[in-house]
Order: structure tokens, then sequence, then C-alpha cells
């Protein structure tokens, strides 16, 4: 299964297909937005073999979605659901190419990459975490979420017992202060000996 270019004739054929042609298929995943897209198929001969392809509009993206996959028996909306599954998977990556530079490990020693490789997957999953504990943040890649949520001003103060950061006033504190984050017991830091970090205004 892959997605298919839009080409300007592509562009031109799916315009010319009469309303009557598609049909509207359900999704089953009940948390995605457009569940209900509509859908074109046909029969395309690309480089002397036959394969499936899907015109999807309502899919979510201004564009239609031209799928192709040699796949001729599972359903249309199976299909599509599959393809959306795997685009959560390639946004992840993309994110993590983008935002935290996983095609630009550090070293070729071996060990190095691993642990480079490590590192960028617990950063991602850090994130992931965070996001999901602030509203409207849930599905939002790491640059926003590094953006409007962990890049802002604060004063540290450190003591013998504790390591206070108190944030200041910006637009995005009051969702981190409805995430409950700020009102939470401090953190024990164990390579702190024993400080506490302490989150607050």
């Amino acid at each position: 299964m892959t997605l298919r270019a839009r080409s300007p004739s592509l562009i031109k054929q799916i315009a010319l297909v009469p309303r009557s042609a598609w049909r509207t298929v359900e999704l089953d995943v009940p948390t995605r937005k457009f569940r209900s897209p509509r859908v074109h198929e046909t029969q395309v001969r690309i480089e002397g073999r036959d394969f499936r392809q899907m015109f999807i509009t309502d899919l979510g993206h201004e564009e239609p979605t031209i799928l192709l996959t040699n796949d001729r028996k599972t359903s249309a909306a199976k299909v599509i659901t599959r393809y959306a599954q795997r685009m959560l998977i390639e946004n992840a990556l993309s994110d993590a190419v983008r935002f935290f530079h996983m095609n630009a490990l550090s070293s070729a020693v071996g060990i190095k990459v691993d642990f480079d490789m490590a590192l960028l997957v617990i950063a991602s999953g850090m994130f992931r975490l965070l996001a999901r504990k602030m509203r409207g943040y849930g599905d939002a890649h790491a640059d926003r979420v590094f953006r409007d949520l962990v890049d802002m001003p604060a004063t540290v103060t450190v003591d013998a017992k504790d390591v206070t950061v108190r944030f200041h006033r910006r637009a995005h504190l009051p969702i981190i202060i409805d995430s409950g984050m700020l009102n939470a017991e401090p953190v024990k830091v164990p390579w702190w000996d024993g400080a506490s970090l302490r989150l607050t205004t």
C-alpha cells in the first residue's frame, strides 16, 4: 500500500468523476474525527502491473488522497483504516526526524548510535506523556509542545533542599495550571542528593 502523487492529470480525473460514482464508507475508528470518507475505486496499470486505486475525499485533507494497493480483497473501509494507522506511525517518525534530529545521529560508532537512538525514544516518549496531560495537545507534534509548554520563561531558585521553578505569566500557562502539574507534590530527584523539584507560579 502506498500513496500516489497528485499529478495534474489525476486531479483532473478525480474532478471528472460523477457524484453518483462515489460511495461513503464508515471507518471503525471511534476516536477519529473524519470517519465517513467518500471513495471511488478504479483499476490502474503501472509498469505492466494492475493495481487497485482509490480516490478518497473527506478524510481531513484539503486535497483528495490517492491510495494504491495490490490488496484486492479487503474492504475499502479496512484499507483506509490501515492506511490511517500507518500514517500515525509515519507522522511520529517524521516528528522525530524534524524535531529530535533522528537522521543526524552524532557518531558512526555502533554503541554511540544505539545510545543516541535510546535517548531519542526516551525524549519522544516524555514529550508524548507531557502532551497527554495538557488540554488540546494530545495529538500535537513535539515542536509545538516544546514551543508552547516547555520553552517558557521561569525563575529558578536553588537551595539545600529544593529547586523551585517559578513560571512567569504567559499565554499558555493556564493550560499547564489546568493539568494539575503545578499543584503536585515536589518530586525527589535522586541525583540531586535528595533535593526536590518544585513547580509553581
